[in-house]
């Protein structure tokens, strides 16, 4: 019975043996065909790469082209037609060189927004924690200059947030200075700061070798110990700066100021209680004022912006090295903040 049963039912034909006559004959030129494969892969692979390569190139140009255009493009300002409207400029930031506050950068923006046959009047809009005497001196120099060379165009100071030390140095030199009742107005008063590691030093084993020529060369080296008579040098310098700072608020105030003693002492208000002491004139907005003081709603903003290209330098690190020099050579500069 089994016998007649493996010879009617023969086991299927995965179970069977392959014998080298029943194998896939294998291809001739196989190696050929594989390698062709792989040199057209390759070949694609590199027209890709061609074409990223030039679609990179076309963004990295169009990059270029609108850096240079923004840098040397036609400004607001430049623009024919206008007609009679409110001028713009604003400063955010710190009062420094090279930074939002850059005397060179604002003066050239009241410049023309002054020169425009087109402004009725200027507004000066100040969102600044203050910095450094020297810029803002210039500043309120120039607008000092500019007011009256055009007497009959007004400027007036709007305070968005805070309009500290360096910043209200600036703004006193307005016809009038506008805020909102919650602005923080004032810190008339100068400082130099730092810091000092002698005592670190001394703790870690690290002994200080500065070499000078000139008795006071290493002066405010915050590596070294602090005498009193440069400490007493540093504050004859301070007082003497303040001073020009009370002098610049006397004369931008005039009798609309309210002295006291806690007036020129660095503290600061609010935008309610500068309008009572006579640092500030009223309450208003850039839209308000343009609208009631220069019955001109048309605002154009002069303020001339960091273009593309700086950012982009900025942002990789170009100015590492300035930074550098100015935490460790100039830390102990003068601040109006």
């Amino acid at each position: 019975m089994s016998n007649d049963n493996d010879q009617t039912n023969p086991p299927p034909s995965w179970q069977q043996p392959v014998t080298p006559s029943a194998a896939a004959p294998r291809k001739e030129g196989w190696e050929r065909e594989v390698l062709e494969k792989l040199a057209f892969a390759t070949i694609k692979e590199q027209r890709a790469r061609r074409r990223w390569g030039i679609f990179f190139k076309f963004v990295t140009l169009s990059l270029i082209a609108f850096a240079l255009w923004t840098s040397f493009g036609p400004s607001v300002s430049d623009m024919e037609n206008v007609g009679p409207h409110t001028a713009l400029i604003k400063i955010d930031g710190t009062i420094e060189a090279k930074g939002a506050g850059d005397a060179e950068t604002v003066i050239s923006a009241l410049t023309k927004a002054y020169a425009d046959p087109g402004s009725v009047g200027l507004i000066l809009q100040i969102n600044s924690p203050g910095g450094s005497p020297v810029q803002a001196g210039i500043i309120n120099d120039e607008i000092t200059r500019l007011r009256k060379q055009y007497p009959k165009k007004p400027l007036y100071v709007v305070v968005n947030e805070i309009c500290a030390s360096g910043g209200y140095y600036i703004a006193v030199a307005a016809d009038r200075i506008y805020v909102n009742k919650a602005s923080i107005v004032g810190s008339i008063g100068v400082l130099m700061d730092g810091f000092g590691f002698t005592g670190t030093m001394e703790k870690l084993g690290v002994e200080r070798r500065l070499l000078t020529a000139g008795e006071n060369k290493g002066f405010m080296d915050p590596f070294s110990p602090q005498s009193e008579k440069q400490k007493l040098y540093a504050l004859g310098m301070l007082d003497e700066i303040h001073q020009q700072f009370i002098d610049v608020v006397r004369k931008g105030r005039g009798k609309r100021l309210k002295e006291s003693p806690e007036i020129f002492s660095g503290l600061f208000w609010s935008g309610a209680k500068s309008v009572e002491l006579g640092l500030a004139d009223g309450f208003g907005t850039v839209e308000s004022v343009a609208r009631e003081e220069f019955k001109s709603t048309n605002i154009v903003d002069y303020t001339q912006r960091e273009g593309l290209s700086d950012r982009v330098l900025r942002k990789f690190g170009a100015a590492a090295g300035a930074s550098a020099v100015k935490t460790f050579a100039l830390e102990a500069t003068p601040s109006l903040k």
